[in-house]
């Protein structure tokens, strides 16, 4: 058998009818909810292409704070051990003045004790002096004196001494 394909209109007319049958319902059909969906599916790539660059400004701006407050915290950090340095060499210095002047007033006083007890134990020399001297005196001239005639030239010579001065 033998195949001859022959060229009949209507059939090409009819296959025709159909195929723009099928074009129309797939058209009505099919076609506007397929680009419906690739459209939905475009604009939602979009979107998530969008707020994936919106999430990335926002990461690099959160990035950028973060730094700034390091910056921030380190400038701070530094601050704050500079004001307790400066505290602690004031605190130490006051100190120093503090013990300085308590050691000055300390040696003040310990010098004016010194210098009060040399001056008793100089008025209590005097004294034990004087008092020896007066006894030594005493003995002396009680013994130089047991006679009247000792005794009146000794006091004329006193006199002539008191009146030459």
């Amino acid at each position: 058998m033998e195949l001859i394909h022959q060229f009949s209109s209507g059939l090409f007319i009819i296959q025709s009818v159909i195929f723009l049958a099928l074009l129309f319902l797939l058209g009505k059909f099919a076609w506007k909810p397929i680009l419906k969906s690739i459209n939905d599916r475009e604009t939602s790539i979009v979107d998530a292409l969008n707020q994936a660059k919106l999430a990335r400004k926002e990461m690099e701006t959160l990035k950028e704070d973060n730094e700034r407050i390091i910056r921030e915290a380190k400038i701070e950090r530094d601050a704050i051990l500079k004001e307790a340095r400066e505290i602690k060499d004031r605190i130490v210095g006051e100190a120093k003045d503090a013990a300085k002047a308590e050691g000055d007033k300390m040696i003040e006083a310990a010098k004016q004790t010194i210098t009060a007890e040399k001056n008793a134990a100089m008025a209590d020399i005097k004294t034990q002096i004087g008092t020896l001297s007066v006894n030594i005196a005493e003995s002396i001239l009680k013994q130089k004196l047991d006679n009247t005639e000792a005794q009146n030239e000794l006091v004329q010579n006193y006199l002539n001494k008191s009146n030459l001065n």
